[in-house]
């Protein structure tokens, strides 16, 4: 278990230098309206579960070993005869990061994962969606270093979604620009 007074790195960028920058940035009279970002969601869909469900299970497993908690398992809402899926089966899973686990997740990603992509050009500066979240798209789950890639059946994709305090886009992508978001010019 960790000690007590342990703090990420990115937890106290915010509190020393970002929170201050924003406040200068959009004049904020509170404290309190600083945006800030509340959790980060990871979401892993495994559409080939329908045949084996075994790979539910090991895309749940790498999962975990990314987010550094358990994940839930998602399952499908109606039966789709032609993707033959029954109801309540299986299909994916999603973690929702909050606190310090957040703060560790969004610093690997952006310092040690995101560079590790291929053909890396920057992150898409549109994918907010009008209330100060962002979601990103991860097409190779084994760019985090947490995944060993000699031991993984097959590379998943994923999706990141950044879940900001902020009321407009503009606002969040002044915040997540100040976490060094690589945002393609």
């Amino acid at each position: 278990m960790a000690e007590a007074s342990y703090e990420p790195r990115l937890k106290v960028h915010y509190r020393d230098k970002v929170r201050p920058e924003l406040t200068k940035q959009f004049g904020y009279k509170n404290a309190m309206e600083v945006p800030r970002i509340d959790k980060i969601v990871l979401n892993m869909g495994v559409g080939e579960a329908v045949n084996d469900s075994k790979k539910v299970t090991s895309a749940l497993g790498d999962l975990a070993k990314i987010a550094g908690q358990k994940p839930a398992v998602t399952r499908s809402r109606k039966s789709i005869a032609t993707f033959k899926l029954r109801e309540n089966m299986p299909i994916g899973g999603k973690v929702t990061l909050r606190k310090n686990r957040m703060y560790e997740f969004l610093d690997r990603l952006v310092t040690v994962a995101l560079p590790r992509v291929r053909d890396f050009r920057g992150l898409n500066p549109k994918s907010f969606d009008g209330r100060g979240n962002y979601a990103l798209g991860i097409k190779e789950h084994i760019i985090f270093p947490e995944i060993n890639y000699d031991q993984i059946e097959q590379i998943w994709g994923m999706d990141v979604i950044v879940c900001t305090t902020a009321k407009t886009d503009d606002e969040a992508r002044a915040l997540l620009k100040a976490f060094n978001f690589p945002f393609r010019q």
